[in-house]
């Protein structure tokens, strides 16, 4: 889906499943580097690096909705140590679980500045991220969280994984409360593969619905005929909806709606006998329960499409993704289950670590923002898109973006498509929405 667009959907599903500003003070810089600077007299051992993650574990969304990020950071934080830590201190990860709600965020946050004094936040993904002030006030930096909201578009010292070329000032999102996104996946698909009508299905909720006018804004300005389709939340009637799909004959279907309406979705649509080109899901929806949450419909199944700025978790050609699975292996989450949100946070462990070895001996937090808004893109060793924080004035008005695109196929799994996500490129416009 459109890179800077992803975190409303996100945003949209998760208000829609869930339809049934602190007050914290900025600790010294000083504490930090203390605690940055290495071993505290000759020949003691030096003191861990010690890392945050919070994210919603035992959210109302239910399940692992919200623990692949943290989980892949922590494998790659156990390997990273395995291998002598970052310039021979280990790295030390607290976590906290703020239960999906901004209280618990709050709560979490004051935990990882007074408790813990963490040096650094990571990987996180947080339903309601109500601590975000507090976080940039405390000049924490927040490395490669997931931007469920628009936190990661509004202030300093918070650096989404997908990066941002908003002020960030923390005052209002992006260019005064407004955030921009392209339609290089509406074009992806319009180029190659000769799709001209699609469908955006969504629930009678405000986010969902907002959410999906936003898509079918998108598809309109690529030249696409759109069907718009809304089902009640409480009593969703998707025979109805694939019925019309079928007659309307269309070629793509997007939706603003979570994981169970789109399983209750392609039921329908193979029960209709509807033939797609593709269902387009969302990197949350990028895992390896594919199988079980779309079981009863096969032919749906076998046309799921997902789209992304990250390099697909089952590309075992490219070494790092290779390095991302061993590791994943030795754990729990690894065993149970694979997912994008898995690698992406893998890729945010990765980011910290880089950028805290660009220090040497002298860690401090300075040093590593430093790394962080430096010019020259990151890319974790080639498993994201470039990632840059510009800072711009102006919202841009077309950009060049990339896309890495997969899709799902019984006995292999997600496929690559598309060719290399380096390559598979477009200049496109930009459309600004509010969050």
């Amino acid at each position: 889906m459109p890179r800077g667009v992803r975190r409303a959907l996100c945003l949209a599903l998760v208000l829609a499943a869930l339809s049934a500003a602190g007050c914290g003070s900025r600790l010294p810089e000083r504490d930090f580097e203390r605690r940055g600077g290495g071993a505290g007299r000759t020949g003691a051992p030096a003191e861990p690096v010690k890392v945050g993650i919070i994210s919603s574990a035992t959210s109302p969304v239910g399940g692992s909705a919200f623990t692949g990020p943290r989980d892949g950071a922590r494998a790659y934080f156990d390997r990273l140590n395995a291998h002598g830590g970052l310039n021979g201190r280990k790295v030390e990860v607290v976590t906290c679980d703020d239960g999906g709600s901004g209280v618990g965020n709050n709560e979490c946050v004051q935990r990882m500045l007074r408790k813990e004094k963490v040096f650094a936040l990571v990987a996180g993904a947080s339903l309601d991220y109500a601590g975000a002030p507090q976080v940039a006030r405390a000049g924490l930096p927040d490395i490669g969280g997931q931007p469920i909201g628009p936190a990661y578009d509004t202030y300093p010292h918070l650096y989404g994984i997908y990066g941002s070329l908003a002020p960030r000032n923390g005052d209002k999102p992006g260019w005064d409360g407004k955030l921009y996104g392209g339609t290089e996946v509406y074009r992806y698909f319009k180029r190659e593969h000769g799709a001209r009508k699609a469908a955006v299905v969504s629930y009678n909720q405000s986010a969902s619905a907002a959410y999906a006018r936003l898509v079918t804004r998108g598809l309109k300005r690529e030249g696409y005929d759109v069907v718009s389709e809304q089902v009640d939340f409480a009593l969703p009637n998707f025979r109805a909806v694939a019925a019309d799909l079928r007659a309307q004959d269309v070629d793509l279907v997007f939706d603003s709606m979570d994981t169970h309406g789109n399983a209750q979705l392609c039921e329908a649509i193979d029960d209709a006998g509807v033939e797609l080109t593709a269902k387009v899901t969302n990197v949350q929806n990028w895992s390896s329960d594919v199988p079980g949450e779309y079981r009863k419909s096969p032919r749906c199944r076998n046309a799921l499409w997902a789209t992304g700025s990250s390099r697909n978790y089952q590309d075992t050609g490219h070494p790092q993704v290779r390095a991302f699975r061993t590791a994943m292996k030795r754990t729990e989450a690894g065993r149970e289950r694979l997912s994008q949100w898995q690698l992406e946070g893998w890729a945010a462990a990765m980011w910290f670590g880089d950028a805290a070895k660009s220090c040497g001996a002298k860690l401090t937090r300075g040093c590593v923002e430093r790394f962080l808004r430096r010019e020259e893109p990151y890319r974790a060793r080639g498993l994201l898109l470039p990632v840059s924080f510009e800072k711009r004035a102006k919202p841009p008005k077309e950009r060049r973006t990339c896309l890495s695109v997969a899709r799902w196929r019984d006995g292999k799994g997600w496929v690559n498509q598309g060719g290399d996500m380096d390559k598979n490129c477009f200049t496109v416009p930009q459309l600004g929405y509010r969050p």
